[in-house]
Order: C-alpha cells, then sequence, then structure tokens
C-alpha cells in the first residue's frame, strides 16, 4: 500500500529532524570521560551463578541463608554500580533486616519445605526494581527533575505481589527520562552502562535493570513495555525479559501512566538471566488474572509451527539488519528444525515496513470517549505548564535544559505528527493484524530480529532513533513475546531474538525460551575472559 504524498513529507520531515539534533550535539555536547578499555570484575561468588528458583529452595532447605545471598547480591552492586551507574537508590539494609526476618522464619516453619514453596515461592531471593514502578519509600521520578524529592508511598502492584511472595528488593534502577527513549539517561541519574562494554548502552527504558541483571547485580527484576522497553534491555545485556500479553499484568502505580488507548499496548513483565525464573515470576506477577493464561499447561515444542522473519522488508526510516543477526536468527531456525524435526518457515509482511508510522499512530488514538493521550511535551512540563521543545533545545545548547536531548528529540518528532489520524496507517495495521493474528493460531510461534545492530554506543541512538519499531510494532500487535540471549558476537556483545506467539499465549514463547536457553548457553558473565 503506497504511502500519500502528505505521509511522505512527514518522513522527509522525520528524517531532517533528526539530522538537526544530531549536528546540535556533535557541536554542543560535552564529551564523556573515556571508558575504553575498562572491564566488569568477574563473577567469584557461586551464588551470583544460580536462579531465583535454585537460590528459593536452598534458602528453603537452610543450605544457605537469604542474609548470605542477599550480602553477596550488595557486595556485588557495590563491586560493579562504580562502572554500571544502574542502581540509583539502594535500600541494603533494610534488605538485610528482611533476609534476617526470613531466616528466621524459616527456623521457625513447622509445616515443611512444601507449605513454604506454595505460599511463598520466592521467599529470600533479592529482587532489583525499575525507578518508574512505585516501590515504597523508594525514588519515584522517572528522570524529571521537576519530580526530584518524590518518593513512592505504595507499591506497583507486580512489586507488591513479588514481595508478597517473598522477594526482597534491593533497590531501584536507572530509566530514560519519562521512558521514551531507548537509551537510560536522565538528568537526576545521569547515564547508565553497558555491563559488557561500558562505552555502548544499556537500552531503555528498563535499561538500569538490563544493565544491572546483565552485571550479576541482580538476578530477577521487572519492566515495562510500550515500544520494547524490556526487550531492548534483555538484548542488549544478554538476559532473558517477558513482554506478556497486554492486560493481565498490572500496570497501575507506574510513572508516567497510560492514557488515550496506550493501556492496550503497554506490558509490565519480568526480567532475569535465567529463563527458569520467568514462568514463576510471571505466575506470580499476573496476581488475580493470571488464569488469562495457559502457564500450567505443558507445552510439547514439537507440536509447535515455527516461523522466522527474517527483517522489516526495508524501512526507509529503520538501518537494516546486520548479517550477524540474520545469521544467528538463521541458526536459531536450523537449531529449532535439528532439535525439535520441525519445519521452520520464512515468512514476509510489507506492511512491516512501516512498523514506525504504526506504532506513532496508535500511541496517540483517543480512547473510548474520545480523550486523547497525554502530549510527552506536558509529561515534560509537569507540574507546571507544558515544555516547548524548541526553547528547550536552545536552552540544552547552553547547558541550561533539566531534559536529556533526547527527551527533547521526542518532543519535537511529536510536532512533526498529522492532525489527521492517516487512515491508510490505519488500514495496515488492521490487515497486519489480521494476517499475523491467522498466521499464529494458538500454536504458532515467530522469530523476529529484537533490534537491526547490536548494542549501539552511548547517544548513538540519536542517528536512528526509529530503530526501536522491530520491538514497538509487537506492542501494536498486542502479541506476547520472550527476548532470548543467544551468546556473544564478534564484538563481545550479547546476540538476541524476540520468540512471538498468539494473544495470551504466554506459555509458548516462554518454553521456546527454555530451549533456547540449553541450546546456546544463555546469560554470559560479562567479566569472563
Amino acid at each position: 500500500m503506497a504511502l500519500s504524498r502528505l505521509e511522505r513529507a512527514q518522513i522527509w520531515l522525520l528524517k531532517a529532524v533528526t539530522e538537526v539534533l544530531v549536528i546540535v550535539f556533535r557541536f554542543f555536547s560535552p564529551r564523556r570521560p573515556a571508558l575504553s578499555g575498562k572491564k566488569l570484575p568477574p563473577v567469584r561468588n557461586p551464588l551470583l551463578l544460580m536462579s531465583a528458583t535454585q537460590l528459593a529452595k536452598k534458602i528453603r532447605r537452610k543450605q544457605v541463608s537469604s542474609v548470605e545471598v542477599v550480602q553477596a547480591y550488595i557486595d556485588r552492586i557495590q563491586e560493579v554500580n562504580p562502572f554500571v551507574n544502574a542502581v540509583v537508590k539502594d535500600r541494603f539494609a533494610a534488605a538485610l533486616q528482611e533476609a534476617a526476618q526470613v531466616d528466621k522464619l524459616i527456623e521457625e516453619e513447622t509445616g515443611g519445605e512444601e507449605v513454604l514453596e506454595d505460599r511463598l515461592p520466592l521467599l529470600g531471593v533479592p529482587l532489583s526494581v525499575k525507578e518508574s514502578y512505585a516501590l515504597q519509600g523508594m525514588p519515584f521520578t522517572t528522570g524529571l527533575v521537576s519530580r526530584r524529592g518524590i518518593v513512592a508511598t505504595v507499591d506497583a502492584p507486580p512489586v507488591a505481589l513479588l514481595k508478597r511472595a517473598g522477594a526482597i528488593p534491593l533497590g531501584v534502577t536507572n530509566t530514560s527520562e519519562l521512558c521514551m527513549w531507548y537509551e537510560s539517561h536522565n538528568h537526576i541519574y545521569g547515564i547508565t552502562n553497558n555491563p559488557y562494554d561500558l562505552e555502548r548502552i544499556p537500552g531503555g527504558s528498563s535499561g538500569g535493570e538490563g544493565s544491572i541483571l546483565g552485571a550479576a547485580g541482580s538476578v530477577i527484576g521487572v519492566g515495562s513495555d510500550i515500544g520494547g522497553s524490556i526487550r531492548m534491555p534483555c538484548f542488549f545485556n544478554g538476559i532473558f525479559g517477558h513482554k506478556t500479553t497486554p492486560g493481565v499484568v498490572s500496570c497501575e502505580n507506574q510513572y508516567p501512566p497510560s492514557s488515550g488507548r496506550q493501556e492496550e499496548y503497554l506490558s509490565s513483565g519480568p526480567m532475569c538471566r535465567y529463563a527458569e525464573d520467568l514462568l514463576p515470576m510471571l505466575k506470580i506477577m499476573a496476581g488475580p488474572r493470571v488464569d488469562m493464561l495457559s502457564l500450567n499447561t505443558k507445552v510439547d515444542l514439537k507440536k509447535l509451527r515455527f516461523f522466522t522473519i527474517p527483517h522489516d522488508g526495508g524501512s526507509p526510516l529503520i538501518t537494516p539488519v546486520s548479517k550477524e543477526l540474520v545469521d544467528i536468527q538463521r541458526k536459531v531456525a536450523e537449531r529449532l528444525e535439528a532439535d525439535l524435526g520441525v519445519k521452520v518457515q520464512e515468512v514476509h509482511f510489507p506492511e512491516l515496513r512501516y512498523s514506525f508510522q504504526i506504532w506513532d499512530t496508535y500511541m496517540v488514538l483517543p480512547d473510548k470517549e474520545g480523550k486523547p493521550p497525554q502530549m510527552f511535551a506536558e509529561l515534560m512540563g509537569e507540574p507546571g505548564r507544558p515544555a516547548w521543545p524548541l526553547w528547550e533545545l536552545l536552552k540544552w545548547m547552553i547547558g541550561r535544559s533539566d531534559h536529556t536531548l533526547a527527551a527533547i528529540a521526542v518532543g519535537l518528532i511529536e510536532m512533526t505528527r498529522m492532525s489527521k489520524t492517516p487512515s491508510s496507517i490505519i488500514q495496515m495495521k488492521e490487515k497486519l493484524q489480521k494476517e499475523v493474528d491467522e498466521l499464529l493460531g494458538a500454536d504458532g510461534v515467530f522469530l523476529y530480529p529484537s533490534h537491526p545492530k547490536v548494542a549501539p554506543k552511548h547517544h548513538h541512538p540519536l542517528l536512528r532513533p526509529f530503530d526501536f519499531s522491530y520491538t514497538g510494532i509487537i506492542n501494536m500487535l498486542g502479541l506476547p513475546v520472550t527476548q532470548c540471549p543467544l551468546g556473544v558476537g564478534e564484538e563481545g556483545l550479547p546476540l538476541g531474538v524476540q520468540v512471538v506467539a498468539g494473544k495470551l499465549q504466554d506459555h509458548l514463547t516462554l518454553a521456546v525460551a527454555l530451549h533456547l536457553e540449553k541450546t546456546f548457553g544463555g546469560w554470559k558473565d560479562p567479566g569472563a575472559n
């Protein structure tokens, strides 16, 4: 389906805005200290190399104390956080007190291990939390300077459920400003680094989570995702993450809140280093809606239908997928065929070329009452008047803006949107939705690139701001997807792939993730030789 002249003009304008921002950044940006050559120390404590599931079992059986586990993770955070700047506020003293209470509870428990496992499946296991989630007593700013000093008074529902299951929060982790960029940088906490290469990004907006998990400073964490904010950090940091079918895991008490129709595309989900932790975490985080999913259904991978989509067809706005990532996705397909005796069929959807336009159009659709979503410039200006992105750009050039250039860029891109919803984009999305839903059914899974490239260098997303569309389009289709690590590539950076299934078929992608971990080795210690 061809785009109209107006829509082609919008593409030209988007490119022009991007090029201007890159020129401005290169001319005015302060230089960061060189980090090349610096490397994270390797993991030495064996407790850091166990899944949350294994740790919980050992704690219940008194083979290790919760205090020992929590202290091991505190020590690791203190060791690596000066390198990665991922944990922006800790609660170590409170966590050790809670761990001591766990150990006392286990000593006094008379019902046996089974009772504890059923009632408190994560008892004594440490947890990290994205700062945009409310965690009682912790900062709740989402990197917005005007929110500095705001502290959460309650727990977001997924966090509360994990705590109720016995998990112990260690602290909160960095995000991009207002969670709308794929580099985690803001003017409250600064910039977060990738544990595999400190000069590269950890992704966003759950980049602090991805970084500290990839650095082995946490074993499980929680993220949110409306355009890839779980999956890009998981990809760039070599860990597992799951974007759930929307509407299953509560997204309440996060900032910024969703508006318009955004709740249809926003998901909360687990992030972790070991695939076996995804399922128990999701069972807990789903809470009262867990029965919407078939998480107790045993999956026979040999009976699934597998597909692979190697690229989006060539969008003029998006970087082509690198040969390295095309090759690893092909290897995944080949291994699935060899291991399971299935046929992985390559398919293509022409509408994927317009992934960014679809994402951008649907993000601003009004709700059922006709109320449009809150503009990004309004969020930037809260609690006062909306920010004026052009004015903020001028202030940024002389070092006087409270906002990052990335946030200003989002505000400027917002100004290029057409006032009238383009009907051609709506038609494309509806056609794509129908075709994908029919392809997947209740037993289909497809592979799709997580991003066109491995983790970019810091600030390089300004050069290619629309590359997130490889993850963003899955949000618009409302599908569950698990991000799976596939080892490291030529530059020592994590490789990975998205595994996508039909709506409410989350259990299928989680089962595939377990298989891929066994096949490709899962998470790799970034400090190892």
